[in-house]
């Protein structure tokens, strides 16, 4: 099983300086094999760090399970190449799995349920969003290390509470959303941010999560703002230092000047 990252030399060129040689750190890349009640489901291409959030998480986000507590038990291997999970339930693994878009390789069940959001009063400035966009970008030691990564964390626009890193940004849903699992974390009125862009299918991992807000450094997909105003989720791109695009629900959020 390979290390969360591994030191490396290679060549850099300048146009000003010429040849270099540099030593630096490289994330490390991981396969983790799931299986649920005895049969295997489905592997993971991700990094090696909160392997039992990002199955449990998964199951969630998939709507396969509804909370920990239908989880009789889970057992990651010593290497950490082979989770198994048990539910006190039957559950049915899907027939087809979509491949999502992007870098981890990830997948999601085409029939995976949307959460709607509720439609609270106007509760945030969007400066606030703004602000906590910053804040992730200020705890990315992993990115600002080796480079390689995305990043994804809940926030209640004070401070960073959550936060995973991965080389797949579905894996960074599916981390999170098992570490509220776990905390039982009430996720009302909080935001998520998320370094990468935001595809229909993690605009449904997040409705799963019942965030209000999701935010991206990036943009949003035709698909994902679609579904974020179906599922009452007010979701903004391209939140840099000055500006921030408000795509859907833009009614949960205060005036700012």
């Amino acid at each position: 099983m390979a290390s969360m990252d591994s030191s490396l030399r290679y060549l850099r060129y300048s146009l000003t300086t010429g040849w270099s040689t540099v030593d630096a750190r490289v994330i490390g890349e991981s396969r983790l094999r799931m299986s649920v009640n005895g049969q295997e489901w489905l592997s993971f291409q991700c990094t090696h760090a909160s392997l039992e959030e990002l199955a449990l998480g998964f199951l969630f986000n998939e709507g396969v399970i509804q909370s920990l507590a239908e989880v009789a038990d889970f057992r990651l291997c010593p290497d950490g190449s082979h989770i198994d999970i048990w539910t006190y339930r039957a559950v049915h693994r899907a027939e087809r799995w979509t491949r999502t878009s992007g870098c981890g390789g990830g997948a999601t069940h085409d029939q995976a349920p949307l959460a709607p959001v509720p439609l609270d009063p106007a509760s945030l400035d969007p400066a606030r969003l703004i602000a906590a966009m910053n804040l992730l970008q200020e705890v990315q030691e992993i990115y600002r290390e080796t480079g390689g990564i995305h990043c994804s964390a809940l926030s209640d626009g004070e401070r960073i509470l959550l936060k995973c890193e991965d080389i797949g940004r579905h894996n960074t849903l599916d981390k999170l959303a098992g570490h509220i699992l776990r905390a039982n974390l009430n996720t009302d009125g909080l935001i998520l941010l998320t370094t990468g862009r935001v595809s229909s299918e993690m605009l449904q991992k997040a409705s799963r999560m019942r965030v209000p807000f999701v935010v991206s450094r990036t943009s949003p997909t035709h698909g994902s703002i679609l579904l974020a105003e179906q599922a009452g989720i007010t979701l903004a791109g391209y939140a840099r230092r000055e500006h921030i695009n408000i795509y859907t629900h833009p009614e949960r959020l205060k005036s700012s000047t």
